[in-house]
């Protein structure tokens, strides 16, 4: 447990680790590529380790360097592997490595922790098989643990269900290059998190594979193409910054994320838009984004295409004047945890009034008091909630190391904030 401490932090930039995001794509993308690709300023985490140790599995080769990866890619071909292919609790390497195996070398079975086994991936399942794929959870109820069978994979047009994550979509569109045909993807529900599906198209489009469109309802990739090897970097991650910029918003201080643009295609960085009408001071420089705390006021706002910075909104929204609506954020439910339970539960135990209403979290700002944290195992509950702790005394964190899934050194750039 870490009690945080309400001391006087002062006006400083902070830098942030590559973005989670960017590295589980730009890792899967090296592996099918024709040769050795180096990426630099990738996430070293959990997950993103999950990614890199699955793919060694599948038979791509990999060498770690200070702040890089050589990682060499077989055009498509992979190992079979009587092994279990063992993923955590990280839902992106869940979901994009499914669609991985899918034109694979024979069957793989995909597991992961007790929450990974609770979290459905049924649509998925679905689009593959209409390509042809074997692809069945093997206790029958649309989640983790999974059996598919590797082939190699026709192609063909797939309707898709996108309305739990924009990652079945996304492991699609990875895959998709490598089968005969190409795929055509129709989305029939959905998606969120649209921001996420711009981050993989871009970087299909880096390794030279160009996506065809229609919004956000259709796609067309050909099939038969190759990722081109290469050097690769990976953008510092907004979703990581989102902290830092909150940490501003609640105590009024400025504070710079270094290396981050208002050009960024990762969605998450239109947050600084969200405090902006809560009454904070945004400032983008050429070397990063300055958020400065004001007066905070409660705001209604559509978070469903930045799901991840939903508990961090709401930490902030304590604070702020008035009652703010979150509005569709109902498959938060099925995260790393039952995030919206888990952001009501916490605030409710911080004396602040929260609830949830069919798609939305609503949330009345006042006085928050002091609270042991349970995290729920989450990294994103741990650090949105130290946060507050930066206001109120006696802010405790439980289970503080379940960061390392996503930000291994958030305690020590945290600690970087208070004044010496």
């Amino acid at each position: 447990m870490l009690k945080i401490k309400t001391d006087k932090i002062h006006d400083t930039a902070v830098t942030v680790p590559g973005s989670k995001s960017y590295t589980h794509r730009i890792f899967i993308a090296a592996a099918l590529s024709n040769g050795t690709c180096t990426i630099e300023n990738w996430l070293d985490s959990d997950d993103t380790n999950y990614t890199l140790s699955a793919l060694s599995q599948f038979g791509a080769s990999f060498d770690k360097k200070p702040n890089k990866v050589v990682l060499t890619g077989r055009n498509g071909d992979m190992d079979s592997t009587e092994n279990p292919i063992i993923l955590g609790n990280s839902g992106t390497s869940m979901r994009l490595l499914t669609a991985y195996a899918a034109i694979g070398n024979g069957r793989y079975v995909l597991s992961g922790s007790d929450r990974m086994h609770e979290r459905p991936i049924h649509h998925l399942l679905d689009g593959l098989n209409q390509l042809g794929v074997k692809a069945v959870s093997l206790n029958n109820n649309g989640c983790p643990p999974l059996e598919v069978i590797g082939t190699k994979v026709a192609g063909g047009t797939v309707d898709l269900n996108c309305s739990i994550s924009s990652q079945f979509l996304s492991g699609l569109l990875l895959i998709a290059p490598y089968t005969k045909n190409g795929i055509e993807i129709n989305v029939t529900h959905g998606p969120v998190s649209k921001p996420y599906i711009d981050m993989t198209v871009d970087i299909m489009s880096q390794f030279g594979v160009d996506v065809e469109r229609s919004g956000y309802d259709y796609f067309k990739i050909p099939g038969n193409l190759t990722y081109q090897c290469g050097y690769y970097a990976v953008e510092p991650d907004c979703s990581q910054a989102s902290y830092f910029w909150a940490a501003a918003a609640i105590t009024g201080h400025a504070i710079k994320v270094n290396g981050i643009s208002k050009q960024s295609s990762q969605g998450d960085v239109r947050f600084v838009d969200v405090l902006s009408a809560m009454g904070c001071q945004v400032i983008h420089e050429p070397d990063g984004i300055t958020v400065v705390g004001g007066k905070l006021s409660a705001v209604e706002v559509d978070m469903a295409d930045m799901p991840d910075l939903v508990p961090t909104l709401a930490v902030i929204a304590a604070f702020a004047d008035g009652v703010t609506v979150i509005k569709n954020v109902s498959h938060l439910k099925v995260k790393e945890s039952d995030r919206l339970s888990a952001v009501i539960n916490e605030l409710t135990r911080m004396g602040i009034s929260a609830k949830s209403e069919n798609d939305d979290l609503i949330i009345t700002g006042g006085k928050p008091h002091g609270a042991v944290i349970e995290t729920y195992d989450d990294h994103r509950i741990a650090m949105c909630f130290a946060v507050a702790g930066l206001r109120v005394p006696g802010i405790e964190i439980k289970n503080e190391q379940c960061v390392e899934k996503s930000f291994p050194t958030y305690w020590e750039v945290f600690d970087g904030l208070y004044a010496r």
